[in-house]
């Protein structure tokens, strides 16, 4: 694992697809949170030397798989992934917490549900350490190999129209680094300029319609 930010640390990367490449994240905040999920056990004695896993926190279906049940059992980490993929995710592990409305919970995280890239898509919300406020955006937002911002549509899939309004939703965020789980390029954390960002997550939104308009 390596820190790449005060608080913030990054799994080894797996690689699900050519070309894609996810990590999971570990906030040691006052709890220690996961963000996503990890595709093996290689770095649990690593999670124990930071001081285990209390919570685990699932942008959407496609992070669940056996690694799920692994991390509940050795850490006792509490589950929370969206309702509206429970049935896909609760074969793995128990939900703990089923999240479906906008809200901060006990662990000071903003839950924002952002559908489209899958029916359940949500993204989190937190303050870190030295006051930055980091924004993991699973696969609904990620900067492709070019550097632009990107919506994670999915021809046949995706739900254009709901993953259109969840941009425009996080356009209206005030992020200071912006976490994906995939990414196409050198790395899932990216600073953002806060004059630029609104504009930036309006071309991924106008990606998404020139995606559908190509198909049509």
């Amino acid at each position: 694992m390596r820190r790449v930010l005060a608080d913030l640390w990054e799994t080894i990367s797996d690689s699900p697809f050519p070309g894609l490449t996810t990590h999971a994240y570990l906030w040691t905040s006052n709890r220690n949170v996961l963000f996503y999920s990890v595709a093996s056990d290689a770095e649990f004695d690593d999670f124990e030397r930071l001081g285990g896993i209390d919570h685990q926190y699932l942008s959407h279906q496609d992070e669940a798989g056996p690694q799920l049940g692994a991390i509940s059992e050795r850490f006792g980490a509490t589950l929370h992934a969206p309702a509206a993929e429970a049935d896909r995710i609760g074969g793995h592990a128990r939900i703990g917490v089923a999240v479906a409305d906008r809200h901060i919970d006990d662990n000071g995280v903003e839950v924002i549900p952002t559908p489209g890239h899958s029916p359940g898509s949500t993204s989190y919300l937190a303050t870190g350490a030295d006051g930055d406020r980091y924004l993991f955006t699973g696969d609904t937002l990620y900067r492709n190999a070019s550097g632009r911002w990107t919506a994670g549509y999915l021809p046949g899939i995706s739900d254009a129209d709901q993953l259109a309004a969840s941009m425009e939703l996080l356009g209206t965020l005030d992020p200071d680094v912006v976490i994906s789980s995939a990414y196409a390029g050198d790395s899932a954390v990216h600073r953002v300029d806060a004059s630029t960002w609104s504009a930036d997550v309006a071309e991924a939104a106008h990606g998404v319609r020139a995606a559908v308009d190509r198909q049509a």
